[in-house]
């Protein structure tokens, strides 16, 4: 089954891996997150999430300044942002530090 809208956050994350596994088992999981939903209800989820934080991503579209009608500014910024991406990866590579989302906890 997917979701028409992933969750965006960790405690909706959390509260929609409990309801899936007791509309199919009829029981609540083992596990922290069911503990805390057991002792603490839904505010326990949404105090203490312990699924990974989901980042979601707008983007927002610049205009091309009235000025520059042969060059866009846009382009050296977009690749701007990508090398930020790529030299932060290289960062945590070289640190050996795990990234977030790979069993870093």
């Amino acid at each position: 089954m997917r979701s028409f809208w992933p969750p965006a956050e960790a405690a909706q994350s959390d509260y929609e891996t409990l309801r899936a596994h007791v509309l199919e088992h009829g029981r609540l999981p083992d596990g922290l997150a069911a503990a805390r939903f057991a002792r603490r209800g839904l505010p326990g989820l949404i105090a203490r999430p312990t699924a990974e934080p989901v980042f979601v991503a707008d983007l927002v579209a610049a205009a091309r300044p009235a000025w520059t009608p042969q060059e866009d500014p846009r382009v050296p910024a977009l690749a701007a942002g990508y090398q930020f991406l790529l030299d932060a990866a290289a960062a945590v590579q070289s640190t050996g530090v795990p990234m977030l989302g790979r069993g870093s906890r």
